[in-house]
């Protein structure tokens, strides 16, 4: 029996859009044992009604995928899945799914591939690297392909800095915002965001809770899911009034993550609370920290 525990992700985080990545410590856990024969897919946790128990379980399509690369077959297997991080809330549920069933199977067949290897498998099956990259490195990822490799940098951001999730009850599909997403943007918004996303790196690595929220802006994809999320501008206009707050669409939503100064933040979670009340927007406000390990595995 192997066990991959594997972080929640928040990408883009404004402008970085398919390259830019956190960890976050919530977790889904994926157990993997062979059996004589068959599937056996067992679900626990919030939302298990809404994953299938059968080949078209994500999880058991990577493992699947890992088999068939390294060239070993099992005679039947059993996929235990724990869920700790909420479904279809821009928080990466489903890189969890793919990264915990690549790791996992990975570590059945002896360890065959590395991270970078599983990293590439995962992007493949994913569709791009900015959600797997930090569940499997960890911390804070820089994704990039170079020819037709693609590659993470993983970095550890400052203490000074604290993530905050703003969960709402309702779900998006990744597959629905990619979807409005035009094939070609203006060079003036280019720039912009080639401009903050550099400017978000430094914040994140030197603890300048003072840059977040010209850090987080973005020009690229927001403003194009905007209408597949009711109050999402409302909140993000709102906390941008406060400079050391950064605020973003998490992934393709319809979570927000917000960045604040940990010297600060009694403070600023009381801030968000009153926003969000003022507003009338109903979200769970969950404090969290970044993950800088990625996926475990044990045995």
């Amino acid at each position: 029996m192997v066990q991959a525990i594997v972080p929640a992700t928040t990408a883009n985080l404004g402008p970085g859009f398919d390259v830019l990545g956190l960890a976050l410590n919530l977790y889904n856990t994926f157990t993997l044992s062979e059996i004589e024969s068959g599937l056996v897919i067992e679900v626990s946790g919030n939302g298990a009604e809404r994953l299938c128990r059968d080949e078209n379980n994500l999880a058991y399509t990577a493992a699947k995928r890992l088999f068939d690369e390294t060239g070993q077959s099992i005679s039947g297997l059993r996929i235990g899945i724990d869920i700790g991080v909420p479904l279809g809330r821009g928080l990466g549920s489903s890189s969890t799914a793919i990264v915990g069933g690549l790791a996992a199977a990975n570590e059945l067949c002896g360890g065959q591939l590395s991270r970078q290897d599983i990293f590439a498998l995962a992007t493949e099956i994913e569709g791009h690297p900015d959600n797997v990259g930090p569940a499997i490195f960890g911390g804070f990822t820089i994704c990039y392909a170079r020819q037709s490799a693609v590659q993470a940098v993983s970095l550890e951001p400052s203490k000074n800095i604290k993530p905050v999730v703003l969960i709402p009850s309702s779900m998006l599909e990744t597959k629905k915002a990619r979807s409005v997403l035009p094939e070609s943007v203006a060079m003036a918004d280019a720039v912009f965001n080639i401009g903050r996303s550099s400017i978000l790196v430094a914040a994140l690595l030197e603890g300048r809770p003072d840059m977040l929220r010209d850090a987080m802006e973005d020009r690229l994809h927001q403003p194009y899911r905007a209408p597949l999320i009711p109050g999402m501008d409302r909140v993000i206009e709102a906390l941008s009034r406060y400079p050391d707050i950064g605020v973003a669409l998490s992934g393709a939503g319809p979570s927000i993550l917000c960045l604040v100064a940990r010297s600060k933040e009694t403070e600023h979670l009381e801030l968000i609370r009153d926003v969000l009340a003022e507003l009338g927007q109903d979200y769970a406000m969950i404090s969290l920290e970044f993950d800088l390990e990625g996926v475990t595995v044990k045995n």
